[in-house]
């Protein structure tokens, strides 16, 4: 069996041929006709009228049959049966392109449509033409693949061999547009906000850094666009979106990449009561219009997303699987009940932390069907509103409210899928807020968020109460589409370099 090397040799001295022929191995254009699919379709109208067509696409198979070679040709909708017949094409046409042609090579052929004995609708070719001459051969095993990881690394061959690879990104692509378009029909506009900033905010998490050397400073890849997004509010736009890549430097699991798709919207004058019976319309619709029901299978699991979805306490669903009591542990001590868990913490965190780890890893893998976790503690999200303590605005119960915040996480399958809350908009405890998460980095924690200057001169100006919402697609996506992990839903995972031998 020859090398891969030796092939690539091989298919080189076909490429010279077709060069020393007079011909363009890789033209500037094509005159194509009809799609694969269209030819297909339109097979009972075509057929009949002997009208030439021409259809362009790669050669997936080739079986030669003395004077005859039947093959397939595969564009991005369909594939394509092709007849090549030695006495349509002329015996030195014919040997030309069994001599230089290879499975793997983008071809323009001409001809008419017909059905063979076998009932297969056909292309017989009347002339043919390169488009692109492949160097390297198509993997002969490259479906269920062992190492999966370079199914990832070469995601060009993982969509060619896989159609439900493909199909994957297609519905990725639906689910971001029926995004849109119910945000669009709700009043929301979509705006883009700074990739590159100065300083980081909006979340708790460790950026990538970077410098400009045009105004000789450093800036940092954004973690989210929330900051940029609330200060449009203070500019007067009460209901704004934007869906785009945001970076984090910090591990990588099923649920976490470096670099990743989130959509994130803010609306003023709601709060996060309003904002979860909205999350509840945009999901059961978006499930609805790409799956075509409300009950969807994840990893051997239904999952049913009929509303209304259940609303938890944290401190309560903390209890009751830990049996521990946020209002009384101290920190010290919940940092020692982690480590009974087996919970390793980042350097310099805070009680709030320590309570979100413990609930990552004993709580949240007990929930399966979508379920709103409110009510987080007070240190957990420094951006968001605390819970009124008096007046009747809120309903009392046996749980004290006065360290707890206005917000909600969306938790399906044991995927945190949405965190959003009523945004915070006094400016001077949102100063304080800042400077309780500066002591944190100063302990250590370097996911701690900063204190931007420039967002607190923004909400002094004023800062209508509103509603935030942040949701990671690719996550949605993985739910919709059963998959493991995120690295099935992103076209382009960030992969670990290979040494090379």
């Amino acid at each position: 069996m020859s090398t891969v090397e030796e092939i690539r040799k091989t298919r080189l001295k076909k490429l010279k041929a077709i060069q020393k022929a007079g011909l363009l191995a890789y033209p500037l254009e094509t005159k194509r006709t009809h799609t694969c699919l269209a030819s297909i379709k339109d097979f009972a109208k075509l057929s009949p009228s002997q009208k030439e067509i021409i259809v362009v696409g790669r050669i997936r198979s080739i079986r030669e049959h003395g004077g005859s070679t039947f093959l397939h040709i595969e564009d991005g909708l369909a594939k394509i049966q092709a007849y090549f017949k030695k006495d349509r094409l002329g015996e030195k046409s014919y040997k030309f392109f069994l001599d230089n042609f290879d499975i793997g090579d983008f071809i323009e052929i001409r001809g008419i449509l017909f059905k063979t004995k076998r009932g297969e609708k056909t292309l017989e070719v009347a002339d043919y033409k390169i488009l692109a001459k492949a160097l390297l051969p198509l993997p002969e095993k490259w479906h269920g693949l062992k190492d999966i990881e370079e199914r990832y690394r070469k995601r060009y061959l993982d969509l060619i061999f896989n159609p439900e690879v493909k199909e994957k990104f297609i519905l990725r692509t639906k689910i971001i547009k029926e995004i849109r378009d119910f945000l669009d029909k709700k009043g929301f506009l979509e705006v883009e906000t700074p990739i590159l900033q100065p300083i980081y905010g909006g979340a708790k998490a460790k950026p990538f850094k970077t410098h400009l050397n045009a105004l000789k400073m450093d800036l940092f890849l954004r973690i989210s666009p929330e900051l940029y997004l609330k200060r449009l509010l203070v500019g007067g736009i009460e209901k704004v979106y934007e869906i785009g890549r945001i970076f984090r430097n910090e591990g990588m699991d099923k649920a976490h990449n470096p670099d990743f798709t989130m959509l994130e919207f803010y609306w003023a004058y709601a709060d996060y009561k309003k904002l979860m019976k909205l999350c509840e319309e945009m999901i059961i619709g978006l499930v609805k219009k790409t799956t075509g029901k409300l009950e969807i299978e994840y990893e051997g699991k239904k999952i049913n997303f009929k509303t209304p979805w259940p609303r938890i306490e944290f401190s309560q669903i903390i209890k009751k699987y830990t049996k521990i009591n946020l209002d009384e542990i101290s920190e010290k001590a919940l940092a020692k009940e982690a480590g009974k868990l087996g919970i390793k913490l980042a350097k310099g965190v805070g009680k709030s932390e320590i309570a979100d780890e413990i609930y990552k890893k004993v709580c949240r893998p007990k929930i399966w069907q979508p379920c709103f976790i409110i009510h987080h503690p007070l240190g957990s999200f420094p951006l968001a509103k605390q819970l009124e303590e008096n007046g009747s605005r809120r309903i009392r119960d046996e749980i004290s409210k006065k360290d707890r915040l206005a917000n909600f996480q969306l938790v399906i399958a044991d995927w945190e899928m949405v965190n959003a809350f009523s945004e915070l908009n006094d400016p001077l405890e949102q100063r304080k807020r800042f400077e309780q998460q500066e002591k944190l980095y100063k302990r250590g924690f370097d996911e701690a968020q900063r204190t931007d200057k420039d967002f607190l001169e923004a909400l002094e100006y004023g800062m209508p109460p509103a509603a935030g919402f942040g949701m990671g697609i690719d996550r949605l996506v993985a739910l919709l589409t059963n998959s493991h992990s995120l690295r099935e839903v992103i076209l382009f995972p960030t992969m670990k370099i290979r040494s090379e031998k």
